[in-house]
């Protein structure tokens, strides 16, 4: 709701911070370009009840969230390459706490997403291409659990 004391100014989404803690210590290198994924589906089942011909009961399931997904321009040397490439290589998942957090004019969260238990199921690099000046960018892509959200 708008608030006139606030002035004109409403949430931008390009505002924003990611925390990533794995056993309590968190990441250095948390300066991503893009943040995606943050949905959520409930599906349904239909159940037909004897008798009744006008409709099918809708049942809600559990439910399904998608991938996180981060991007940023490449780091080397990243803690956050480290964690995914131990994951990738070796098989050995340590699950990760993520704080992302839409920032006011201020830098002040107005709205915080607590991902649980996010590990890392893709990691990809953009392409190389030498007829332009694009950065290199990675791309890592987390299954989680669930996710809590929180209005500030």
């Amino acid at each position: 709701m708008f608030d006139p004391s606030l002035g004109s100014s409403l949430p931008v989404g390009f505002h924003f911070s990611v925390m990533i803690t794995v056993r309590g210590i968190p990441f250095p290198d948390i300066h991503f370009q893009e943040v995606s994924g943050l949905n959520v589906d409930i599906t349904t089942t239909e159940l037909k009840e004897g008798g009744e011909n006008r409709f099918k009961h809708q049942l809600p399931e559990i439910p399904k969230y998608n991938n996180l997904i981060l991007k940023r321009g490449l780091i080397t040397g990243s803690a956050l390459f480290k964690w995914c490439q131990k994951a990738i290589t070796t098989f050995d998942f340590d699950p990760a706490f993520i704080i992302i957090s839409l920032l006011n004019s201020q830098h002040l969260p107005l709205v915080t997403w607590n991902v649980i238990d996010a590990f890392p199921v893709r990691w990809q690099t953009s392409n190389f291409n030498a007829e332009t000046n694009d950065l290199a960018i990675e791309t890592i892509e987390m299954a989680y659990k669930y996710y809590n959200v929180y209005r500030m």
